[in-house]
């Protein structure tokens, strides 16, 4: 008798997922244990095994297709003697008799603000320093993520990778997907679950001449090795008077994700850009990725480079080049406008975008500023804007206390005070822990329409 495969629920909170790639083809036999796909869920990239003996009958979801809800079946399996699989009824043969009443209707669930957060707004500004007729390749963040240290491993025999999962998992993410196999368990290595163990021994082995890349499973988790992050490797060259470098890469998803709540859902860039000593990098799309995190590791000096999981599955344009590196500390104009300036970085970026999108529609110009680099900061390029469209809006998946946006401001009011006609206005989360809650939590993160808003006021507009 033939087996239906239904999408798994791989978390507590997951409804759907994208089937992102089939590891088992029609006519396979599999037996329990084999990986048969990898799912995307709300939270990580996971494995899917089959937990029945036979062969792969039907592949009926493709691989590459995102909101397949949990329970839909995504594979038929035939069972013993070739069997293909049972069919699935037929709505009608298996509806329930009518009922006279109505049955009540199901309560709704509340949409998490993760949803709006992940915009789909990409930039069309191409690149000035890339010769004209470049050609462009769709990547997805993680693929871009993956390719810039295989670049640099293949250039540099002392770049080498650690973690949890980074090597047999291929990452909890799939960033380090085939790094093991090409460049050996010497340099892709698995680590114990302990963040201060592993930051420690990268740390050390940076000063010893290596050049560590540690991948942290979330920013959440390095709390445990902040000390290692902050003591040892953004000192070293201060400490040492020039004589120690410390060239090491702390990479791996940072802000919130979808309802993973107070204590993994927290945007670190404020507190390692306080830090001096440290390089901290937020890239947004899969281009910045790849070329700011090979600029990464060729640094000399320690680097934070903070990720965002809800962009790592998206894709955009790579310049198909050989070594696409790009300058640490200088951020780009994605959108020129003339009336206002909206500052954002990472995720923050693609909203500022569709906001501008918006605006635009209202017969408002608003010239969007992605930092890139959060240390060391181009307050040049924003004090320029400024000077053009005298406002100023900053967009920040973060909380407001202490942020970027709170740098952003006191540097306008240093540098570009009499260029303003309105006050800087900041968008900014909540000042609390993410709520858990779906509804709580979207009514705690930034979305597209709070940066509308934000600019009508600086631009006295309802």
């Amino acid at each position: 008798m033939g087996i239906e495969i239904k999408m798994p629920a791989l978390s507590p909170t997951m409804e759907e997922g994208t089937l992102a790639k089939w590891l088992v083809k029609e006519g396979d036999e599999v037996r329990s244990g084999d990986i048969l796909a990898e799912i995307e869920t709300d939270k990580a990239t996971m494995e899917f095994e089959a937990v029945d003996e036979g062969k792969i009958g039907k592949i009926v979801v493709a691989e590459g297709t995102e909101g397949v809800k949990v329970g839909t079946v995504i594979a038929e399996m035939a069972g013993e003697g070739g069997e293909g699989a049972k069919a699935a009824p037929k709505a009608e043969e298996s509806a329930p008799p009518a009922k006279s009443d109505a049955a009540p209707e199901a309560p709704k669930k509340a949409e998490s603000g993760t949803t709006k957060l992940a915009t789909q707004a990409q930039a069309t500004i191409a690149d000035p320093d890339l010769p004209e007729g470049t050609e462009y390749v769709k990547t997805t963040v993680r693929e871009a993520l993956r390719d810039a240290m295989a670049e640099e491993m293949r250039a540099d025999e002392r770049v080498f990778v650690m973690g949890e999962e980074v090597a047999e998992y291929q990452g909890a993410y799939k960033v380090t997907q085939g790094l093991l196999e090409e460049f050996g368990d010497r340099r892709v290595i698995d680590t114990p679950i302990t963040e201060y163990g592993f930051a420690g021994i990268g740390a050390g082995a940076a000063m010893g001449g290596l050049k560590p890349i540690v991948e942290f499973m979330t920013f959440n988790f390095a709390m445990q090795a902040i000390d290692h992050i902050i003591n040892s490797a953004a000192k070293t060259n201060y400490m040492s008077g020039g004589q120690m470098r410390c060239p090491i890469v702390f990479r791996g998803p940072n802000g919130a994700a979808s309802r993973v709540a107070a204590q993994h859902s927290q945007n670190y860039g404020p507190w390692y850009a306080a830090v001096p000593g440290l390089i901290v990098i937020a890239p947004y799309d899969a281009a910045d990725a790849k070329g700011l995190l090979k600029a990464a590791i060729r640094s000399d000096d320690p680097v934070v480079f903070l990720e965002n999981e809800l962009v790592y599955g998206r894709s955009f344009d790579v310049p198909k080049v050989d070594d696409y590196v790009l300058p640490i500390g200088k951020a780009r104009i994605m959108r020129p406008g003339k009336d206002v300036t909206l500052v954002s970085y990472s995720i923050g970026v693609g909203l500022a975008l569709e906001a501008a999108e918006t605006l635009a529609g209202e017969g408002v110009e608003a010239e969007v500023i992605d930092l890139r680099t959060l240390r060391p900061l181009d307050t040049a390029t924003v004090l320029a804007s400024l000077k053009k469209t005298n406002r100023l809006v900053v967009v920040e998946e973060g909380w407001p206390v202490c942020s970027i946006s709170s740098e952003i401001a006191a540097v306008v009011m240093e540098q570009g005070f009499d260029d303003l006609d309105a006050p800087v206005l900041r968008v900014t989360n909540e000042d609390v822990p993410l709520p858990y809650a779906a509804n709580l939590e979207k009514a705690a993160l930034i979305d597209a329409g709070r940066v509308v808003e934000a600019v009508k006021k600086v631009c006295y507009r309802k």
